[in-house]
């Protein structure tokens, strides 16, 4: 996704949203590792920073971003026959969260450095409410897994039907909620436009 604003070219953040193998549990027995990745620019001022930003940019969501949030998510899981019908018993999820967030890499004269400050800050402070969507949906596919049963399913595939279908409606809304949450943000007056404006617009 990306927006013009008086001729500049702004950048917005995208979330990966790419599920590995899901399937959760009904109380949250799981904690989020969460990282921050970067990529350097160089700049004097704030104009020359968002500049390089825009040049430097990494790819997220089939365009380019000031930042990303991405995850890995993977479980252990186990499906167990009862009698004719097949249950998940053990279902504990891994999530890796990554911030992908730009750095100066050359030295800032003050006035820039606080403005920098400033605006980064903003930036992570978005990244991490998709981050928070994020765990969001990891605890609703605990939630709906863990205990799940399903009679008649003496092979545990009835099941896994059953589980995928509920994922993709998950995922779905969590997509929705990213996209309406970028949409504020980035629209004119929202938080993140009036860092970009700050940030340009300042030292």
């Amino acid at each position: 996704m990306r927006q013009d604003l008086g001729g500049r070219i702004v950048w917005l953040t995208m979330v990966a949203l790419v599920l590995a193998v899901p399937v959760g549990a009904n109380a949250r027995d799981w904690q989020p590792i969460e990282q921050i990745k970067t990529y350097a620019i160089t700049g004097r001022t704030g104009a020359e920073l968002y500049d390089a930003i825009g040049a430097r940019a990494p790819q997220a969501g089939g365009g380019l971003a000031i930042a990303h949030t991405s995850f890995k998510l993977t479980w252990t899981r186990i499906y167990t026959p009862q009698g004719g019908a097949c249950a998940i018993t053990v279902a504990k999820p891994k999530v890796i969260i990554t911030y992908t967030l730009p750095k100066p890499a050359n030295t800032l004269s003050p006035d820039v450095a606080a403005s920098w400050a400033r605006f980064i800050a903003g930036v992570e402070k978005h990244e991490r409410v998709h981050g928070r969507f994020i765990q969001e949906l990891v605890q609703q596919i605990q939630d709906f897994s863990l205990g799940l049963r399903v009679e008649n399913d003496p092979s545990c595939q009835k099941i896994r039907q059953v589980l995928t279908a509920r994922l993709g409606e998950l995922s779905k809304a969590e997509r929705a909620k990213n996209v309406e949450f970028d949409r504020v943000e980035l629209s004119p007056g929202g938080n993140v436009h009036q860092l970009i404006l700050a940030l340009v617009n300042g030292p």
